[in-house]
C-alpha cells in the first residue's frame, strides 16, 4: 500500500494553549492494485473428433466466427494445438470445464487445457 501524509491545522482545546494552532499529520493509504494473471486456453489435437465438431466448439464456447473457428482448427490439426483465447483464471478454468464436459457428452475424446500466460 502507499501511503501519502496530509498536512492538517488543529486547534488545541481549552486545557492546552488556548488559540495557538498545532500540526498533525494523517495518513492516508491507497490500496495497490495488480491486474489479474492471464491462462491460454488451448485445445490439443486428436485422431478422432471430427472437425466440424472442434469448429463447433470455438463458435459456441469461444465465440468465434466461422472463419475464426476454422483457421483455429486447422491450426490444432496441423500442429497438435490451438489457442482458443486468453482470460481471467475463473474464466479459463470455466471454459475448459465447458468443452471437456461437452466433449463427453458427444463421446469424442476431445482435450482442452488451460496454461499461464
Amino acid at each position: 500500500m502507499i501511503a501519502s501524509p496530509i498536512l492538517m491545522e488543529t486547534e488545541k482545546d481549552d486545557q492546552g494553549d488556548q488559540g495557538s494552532r498545532g500540526t498533525s499529520v494523517i495518513t492516508r493509504t491507497k490500496p495497490k492494485t495488480k491486474k489479474p494473471s492471464l491462462y491460454r486456453v488451448l485445445l490439443l489435437n486428436d485422431d478422432y473428433t471430427p472437425m466440424d465438431f472442434v469448429i463447433h466448439i470455438l463458435e459456441r464456447f469461444f465465440q468465434k466466427d466461422r472463419e475464426a473457428a476454422t483457421r483455429i482448427m486447422l491450426h490444432v490439426h496441423h500442429h497438435g494445438v490451438g489457442e482458443c483465447g486468453i482470460f481471467t483464471y475463473e474464466v479459463a478454468e470455466t471454459k475448459v470445464s465447458q468443452v471437456m464436459d461437452f466433449a463427453r457428452q458427444h463421446q469424442h475424446p476431445l482435450q482442452c487445457v488451460m496454461e499461464k500466460k
